[in-house]
């Protein structure tokens, strides 16, 4: 898709309602509960924010940035993300929190974004964080600097997310059950699932209408 184009059709994308839990459901593990917000709000989630990031490749295309985690010990090593992380009493909001965590992630100045629509928040049992995700775009073709939370920079061509062909499914062991089954996104290699994928879905239904 080409990047003008996308950037001339944000007001339709602010106009559009979000498909919600439902939207982010369907990219779920069938073992995964889907919490209703009185069950999120007793577990005193942790909040935190990522930041979906649009920007044109040097062939003017539209592109969004994942990123591949590097490897510690913790829920969510080498795991494919969006950049940002945790709310910090510093931060304004959870906005800054996200602009800040890409910022310290990839080397994306934050006056350099502009972010143009929320999504809905995504709950992470795991490692009980609620994650607000943001959509914000660049102007330009960036060059990215990842720091020591990053093993890989993963650009994703907008028009794999669009494409129907990308949902699949895999096998795997996560941290609350062996060799499952779960819907994931497959885009060329890489394969996008849990959290990850479950805001993507919303975000992919969001974009149909361009």
């Amino acid at each position: 898709m080409d990047f003008n184009y996308f950037k001339n059709n944000i007001s339709k994308i602010l106009k559009t309602p979000v498909g919600g839990l439902d939207a982010q459901f369907k990219l779920a593990p069938k073992i995964r509960l889907k919490y209703i917000k009185e069950k999120i709000e007793a577990k005193n989630p942790k909040k935190a924010s990522v930041l979906v990031l649009f920007y044109p490749n040097k062939n003017g295309e539209t592109c969004f940035l994942l990123t591949l985690r590097a490897s510690y010990n913790g829920t969510h090593s080498d795991q494919i993300s969006f950049p940002g992380g945790k709310f910090d009493e510093t931060d304004v909001n959870l906005q800054h929190t996200a602009l800040r965590e890409t910022y310290e992630e990839v080397g994306i100045q934050i006056e350099d974004v502009t972010i143009f629509k929320q999504m809905t928040e995504a709950y992470i049992p795991p490692s009980n964080f609620l994650v607000t995700p943001y959509l914000g775009f660049l102007d330009f073709s960036p060059t990215f600097t990842k720091n020591y939370e990053v093993k890989e920079i993963i650009n994703v061509p907008l028009k794999e997310l669009l494409n129907d062909a990308s949902i699949s499914s895999t096998t795997l062991s996560t941290s609350y059950a062996e060799n499952i089954e779960v819907p994931c996104f497959i885009f060329s290699d890489i394969i996008v699932w849990g959290a990850t994928a479950m805001m993507l879905n919303e975000i992919k239904e969001l974009l149909k209408i361009l």
